[in-house]
């Protein structure tokens, strides 16, 4: 239940910090994509500090066993960067730039109501099954 409520709370916080810091508003983000018009550098300093903090707790988390509330770590098996990488970074980063949303900024906008927001969450929840299923798929065929 612990577990729970800090994921819960947690969460809410990721995007409280997304409202405050305008990365829920689609022209942030494609202002910040252009590069040859009206720039807007705002998104690379919120990711920055994403990157800063995250390189912070990662650097604590490997040195532990176990999370703050005793959860196991599930690190990642494969290393190495390979096709279905470079496919889904490639996918992500289009439509990234289409719709000016990653999921994060438009869960938050979703919950708020937003149009756009609608569409891209449920076109990202067919592209989940979709991606689901094939990877089950080859895993059969593999056997």
């Amino acid at each position: 239940m612990m577990q729970r409520m800090c994921e819960f709370v947690t969460g809410l916080l990721f995007g409280l910090g997304l409202l405050l810091s305008g990365m829920t508003d689609p022209g942030k983000v494609q202002g910040f994509l252009d590069l040859a018009g009206a720039w807007d550098p705002s998104l690379a300093f919120v990711m920055g500090g994403g990157v800063l903090v995250g390189l912070m707790a990662f650097g604590v988390a490997k040195k532990r066993d176990a999370s703050l509330l005793g959860a196991a770590f599930h690190w990642p098996h494969i290393t190495q960067i390979d096709k279905p990488l470079v496919i889904g970074s490639l996918l992500f980063g289009v439509g990234w730039g289409l719709a000016g949303f990653c999921p994060g900024p438009a869960l938050v906008t979703f919950a708020a109501g937003y149009d756009k927001a609608v569409v891209f969450v449920l076109a990202m929840l067919v592209g989940m099954v979709v991606c689901d299923a094939m990877q089950r798929r080859h895993a059969l065929q593999s056997h």
